[in-house]
């Protein structure tokens, strides 16, 4: 069993990320586990700490369950060193799955996030992980985290545009969706990308599969 975690109290997002890992990996039994005392929404370093707690809990009881891996749907990575340290399984963040799917496709990439205040976390978890050398731009869209569930249309052409800037600027061969919430952008959006798209929740449910 995968048990795929949403830091944040959004059902309708643990859904969303649920169905899009279902998909990339039809033969694994995947749960969908909501943090219902986590922020609505994770948008910077204040609503990470709120979630931290809430989220180890369920990291500590998929565990217990026996998990054969854990996948934190966030992509800020939230607690991602400490839910290692407690866990007796792999346990995969979205964004590191996401960076390292990306190196390995084509070399140098870039991020669209939502906003401002996720790109210092970003970039710093990029670092952390080694891929700095690989960077293009951790770029923020200007979408908040919910409009991608209550303003599909507005923010879909947000984040495309965005893309599209990237891909034209950036002297990048991929650029990952920075937030959990854009599993669907692809799909939702009326344009074809110019650039290769790497989606976080698929990456982790494909590492995840594997491991």
């Amino acid at each position: 069993m995968i048990v795929l975690i949403n830091p944040n109290s959004t059902v309708s997002m643990t859904q969303a990320m649920l169905h899009t890992a279902r998909q990339t990996v039809p033969e694994a039994e995947i749960e969908g586990w909501t943090s219902h005392d986590g922020p609505p929404a994770i948008q910077g370093a204040a609503d990470g700490l709120l979630a931290e707690g809430p989220l180890l809990t369920l990291v500590a009881k998929a565990s217990e369950q026996g998990a054969c891996a854990i996948i934190i749907g966030c992509f800020d990575d939230t607690a991602l060193k400490a839910a290692r340290d407690i866990a007796s399984c792999p346990v995969i963040g979205i964004g590191q799955a996401a960076y390292h799917l990306a190196v390995v496709a084509g070399g140098r990439f870039s991020v669209v996030t939502t906003l401002a205040v996720s790109v210092p976390i970003l970039e710093a978890n990029i670092h952390a992980y080694g891929l700095e050398g690989q960077l293009g731009k951790v770029r923020a869209s200007g979408v908040p985290v919910l409009a991608l569930e209550q303003d599909v249309n507005a923010a879909v052409d947000q984040v495309v545009a965005e893309v599209q800037r990237a891909a034209r600027e950036d002297n990048v061969q991929s650029v990952v969706l920075g937030c959990g919430g854009m599993v669907d952008i692809k799909q939702r959006s009326g344009q074809v990308p110019t650039i290769r798209l790497i989606d976080g929740v698929r990456a982790a449910a494909a590492f995840a599969s594997q491991l």
